[in-house]
This record gives C-alpha cells, structure tokens and sequence, in this order.
C-alpha cells in the first residue's frame, strides 16, 4: 500500500498507483479532499502535457502547489491521467 503524507496526516493511500519518472501517482479518488484547494499554478512538460497543481493544507499551514495532475496528458503519459504527484516535503512511501 503506498501512502503520502504530510504533517502525520494520511493526504492518499491507494495499492494501484503509476510510476512515472519515479514518481508515484495515485488515483484521484484515494484523496483525502478536505487537504486540497486548487491552485492557480500549471507547468508544461513537452511530453506528458499541462500540469495542474493543489496547495495541500494541514492544520491552517500550506504546502503551496505540492501535488499536481496531468488531467489530460499527452499519449504518451496516458496512464497517469487524473492521477496525483506529490513532491515539496511530501513524504511518499510505498
């Protein structure tokens, strides 16, 4: 079972998650949704498409734009669509 966490708080937990570049992407509805607000931030990776990120609130603090989603990604990362990253501090273990 892979967990991210942050703060001692359980944000996803999912026995079905992606790995791409090392990273582990887990499905959208294995999101604890009370630590999520929408970000205003997206990047563009030349190959997976645009990421759209969430600010991650534990306890009134933000982790800014610490987890991301390609909601429709390119071809070639088509597994990992609507699927979450995590990174800044996110403690990922599988």
């Amino acid at each position: 079972m892979a967990r991210a966490k942050w703060k001692s708080q359980i944000l996803a937990e999912s026995d079905k998650v992606e790995i791409l570049e090392g990273n582990l992407y887990f499905p959208a509805d294995t999101l604890r949704q009370e630590f999520f607000r929408d970000s205003k931030t997206t990047t563009v990776c030349p190959w997976k498409g645009t990421a759209s990120y969430y600010d991650v609130i534990v306890d009134g603090e933000v982790n800014k734009d610490a987890a991301w989603v390609y909601r429709e990604p390119k071809r070639a990362a088509a597994n990992i669509a609507g699927h979450i990253a995590f990174w800044r501090g996110v403690e990922v273990e599988r």
